[in-house]
């Protein structure tokens, strides 16, 4: 074989002896000052966001042409990093943190969860197993007790209650996606162990059940956990239901299956879809699914976060009777990117299928039946120190400063779905359960449902080019709908007025 160099201690003894100082990654000062540099950029881009342009007027592959195509040989001043960063890559972002962003549901942020997201990078932790970081399984734990005390969770989801170890428990993961995939897995392990299947010989009989309206992340999920995608059902929805999902037609579908040989495996129900923001009535599923021993998981990726308040948390009603359930901290609570908040009724059907124990990560903690190791409740064994951030948030704010925070945007949602009420060009297509308004330009006069589609693609296409707001769109019942997600955790008031104007006016250049 060739090597870089035929003798590389004789290297190494040159390079030491040349007087050069080593390479220092981690040096302290180094650390320190490239970090208030990246502070300052993050305060000044907070300052200025709302004056840049929502959406970039960039070209696929620009990045590449400005920064080049090979990576550097030597190094160079991290002040050519922060600068290539503002002039190059800055003008190339979509501004998710604008307060003009209003187009998918918001991925808010806070100075504590920046911080504790900087903290635990820089610790650097591989949590995989209770003793390989015990803070970080320790905090994580506590995290989700705590939000769970929050969301009024029966203690059966959590890991610790005042008696001691609870049977149930949590996780943080990366995304909804990741806790579907990972449930979709146990609940299929399940139904194979209790048809008595002779390892995975079953398969083909196992059935899953969602609303129309659901995720389509979830059918992705399906199919990597090994369902045959014609045994995916996906139930019709429609205005009688609010386009949630109907227990008799889910029950009518179960039967049918069960009457055909196949097994009801798993019901995924929606707590705030993405389309329409419908609400599957979650006791009344857990009620069908009862009758077949279905697992029930219970996706609240973005609603869960406004259960924390009072008057929401009946969307949550009967969840003491579901498997699992799962929120995103990151879309609405204040938590950057990522954390996905998985509970489990039974925390051994999860680690059950997903439990790894090779020889190097034994160790007498994790014998001894008193900890939890994470790395058996998700797909892979490495995690990040994801705990700290929500921590921070909760600690940093209190329940009465978040539940503030949700109460303000679901305010301001109402006062947008009043403003498109009172003008009779425009229609609210679904109820506005939170603060996702789903509205669009009806068909009046000599206006056919089919202009009113092209209508409104031209009203998005025009309001997303100003740069002063983004929308985006869904269909629902067959008709072209825009989507205004207030939430960004910059946004006030005068933005959703000033977006309402623009829109407003937009509109009359349009059709008027």
């Amino acid at each position: 074989m060739g090597s870089l160099d035929a003798n590389p201690a004789a290297a190494f003894s040159a390079f030491a002896a040349d007087g050069k100082v080593p390479f220092q990654p981690l040096n302290p000062e180094d650390v320190r000052a490239y970090l208030h540099k990246a502070v300052d950029f993050i305060s000044d881009y907070y300052t200025n966001i709302e004056s840049m342009p929502v959406l970039p007027n960039v070209k696929p592959g620009y990045l590449q042409g400005e920064l080049g195509a090979s990576p550097p040989t030597y190094s160079a001043p991290f002040d050519v990093s922060m600068k290539e960063l503002r002039t190059s890559v800055v003008p190339g972002m979509t501004h998710w943190a604008s307060p003009n962003f209003f187009a998918f549901f918001p991925s808010t942020n806070s100075a504590a969860a920046i911080a504790g997201d900087l903290i635990a990078s820089a610790m650097n932790t591989v949590g995989f197993t209770w003793q390989a970081s015990p803070a970080a399984t320790e905090m994580e734990v506590l995290a989700l007790d705590w939000l769970a005390q929050l969301l009024r969770l029966p203690t059966t989801f959590m890991n610790r209650t005042s008696s001691g170890r609870g049977t149930g428990g949590g996780v943080i993961l990366g995304t909804t996606s990741e806790a579907m995939l990972v449930t979709l897995v146990a609940a299929r392990d399940a139904a194979l162990r209790r048809t008595g299947s002779v390892g995975v010989s079953g398969l083909p009989r196992l059935t899953v059940y969602a609303a129309d309206q659901t995720h389509s992340t979830f059918f992705k999920a399906c199919r990597l956990a090994g369902f045959d995608p014609a045994h995916i059902r996906s139930i019709p929805t429609g205005p009688e239901t609010d386009y949630g999902l109907d227990p008799a037609k889910l029950l009518d579908v179960m039967q049918a299956d069960v009457d055909a040989g196949l097994v009801p495996t798993y019901i995924c129900a929606t707590v705030g879809t993405t389309s329409s923001n419908a609400v599957d009535p979650v006791g009344a599923v857990a009620d069908v699914a009862a009758m077949f021993n279905a697992w029930v998981h219970v996706d609240a990726a973005y609603a869960g976060s406004a259960c924390i308040c009072p008057e929401f948390r009946h969307h949550l009603d009967g969840v003491e009777r579901v498997d699992s359930i799962s929120l995103s901290p990151h879309k609405w609570l204040l938590t950057c990117l990522d954390c996905t908040c998985l509970y489990v009724r039974d925390a051994h059907r999860l680690s059950d299928s997903l439990e790894t124990n090779p020889e190097y990560l034994k160790n007498d903690a994790t014998d001894s039946g008193e900890v939890t190791d994470l790395k058996d409740m998700q797909v892979g064994v490495g995690r990040r120190f994801r705990g700290l951030k929500l921590w921070m948030v909760m600690r940093t704010y209190g329940t009465a400063k978040l539940q503030e925070h949700i109460r303000s945007d679901v305010a301001m949602a109402k006062m947008f779905e009043d403003f498109v009420r009172a003008d009779d060009r425009f229609e609210v297509v679904v109820p506005r359960n939170f603060a996702l308004v789903c509205f669009r330009i009806k068909a009046n006069g000599g206006m056919t449902e089919e202009d009113a589609d092209e209508a409104n693609r031209v009203l998005m296409d025009n309001l997303n080019k100003t740069g002063k707001a983004y929308l985006a769109h869904t269909v629902v019942g067959d008709r072209f709908v825009l989507r205004f997600a207030v939430g960004s955790s910059l946004q006030e008031e005068r933005h959703v007025r000033s977006a309402w104007e623009l829109i407003k006016k937009t509109t009359s250049e349009i059709i008027d």
